[in-house]
């Protein structure tokens, strides 16, 4: 992808393959976590599992913006930024935060997500600080770029304070210490993934404050990959649970 000419085929092609990966996601969920038991062959502790799978999606992006053409400027600077705020912190903090770090995670999942980040990270550097015109200093009082901030940061917070919440179901001494509970408080209240709904957020804020292909082929994929797995998770839940709040949503409150 040296310039412009195969870029955009090629991310068509890659956001047609989200579509492909929606539908199968509702039939086979992807095992790892409360799902793992269904994947057998090789596999690695989840909490190195997680750093392997993420640290590609934190270092591409930074490698482009390194050798492209915008490193340095305003704009592209606070974009590496604000895409920093979420992988710099899901590859080398979040692994590390992890209660059941020991829990085995598929060899083959860690690959799969490895593949995916190397291409959407591409995707996103490629074009973002390469083939990308340059985003002028304005750009930042553009209300596209005002209101996907406040959506970056809205399902950031979320994603943040609902992984929280879940890992200290499982802190030391807590009831969810060796088994799953029922999660309680807040969004937890209304949907049982609001983890899966802040991230959705943050990518869809992310496609609307670059206002480019690239986001909204990232947001596609995003929404492809989580929903079939909170209509899963929502689905254990319920199975699991003879109390499981009938009220509650997978996803988005009140509908879904």
């Amino acid at each position: 992808m040296n310039g412009r000419g195969l870029f955009f085929p090629l991310l068509a092609g890659w956001s047609a393959l989200a579509g492909v990966v929606f539908v199968a996601l509702f039939f086979v969920p992807a095992p790892y976590g409360r799902f793992a038991a269904r994947a057998g062959g090789a596999s690695l502790p989840s909490r190195w599992g997680w750093l392997l799978m993420e640290a590609p999606a934190a270092l591409v992006p930074c490698y482009f913006y390194l050798i492209g053409p915008q490193r340095g400027t305003l704009v592209a600077s606070l974009l590496l930024a604000l895409w920093l705020a979420h992988y710099a912190q899901r590859a080398f903090v979040f692994p590390f935060l992890l209660r059941d770090g020991e829990r085995r995670m598929p060899l083959a999942i860690v690959a799969m997500a490895v593949v995916f980040n190397l291409v959407n990270g591409t995707f996103q550097g490629k074009w973002l600080f390469q083939l990308a015109p340059r985003y002028p200093a304005s750009w930042l009082a553009d209300p596209r770029y005002v209101a996907g901030v406040l959506l970056f940061a809205l399902g950031w917070a979320i994603n943040r304070w609902a992984d929280a919440q879940l890992r200290a179901l499982r802190s030391p001494g807590a009831a969810g210490e060796s088994r799953y509970s029922v999660p309680h408080g807040g969004l937890f209240e209304r949907i049982s993934c609001p983890n899966y709904l802040g991230e959705i957020v943050l990518w869809i804020g992310w496609a609307t404050l670059t206002w480019s292909a690239v986001g909204a082929a990232f947001a596609l994929w995003t929404i492809a990959n989580l929903a079939p797995r909170a209509w899963a998770t929502h689905r254990w839940y319920r199975e699991r649970f003879a109390d499981y709040p009938a009220e509650r949503r997978a996803l988005v409150p009140g509908v879904w």
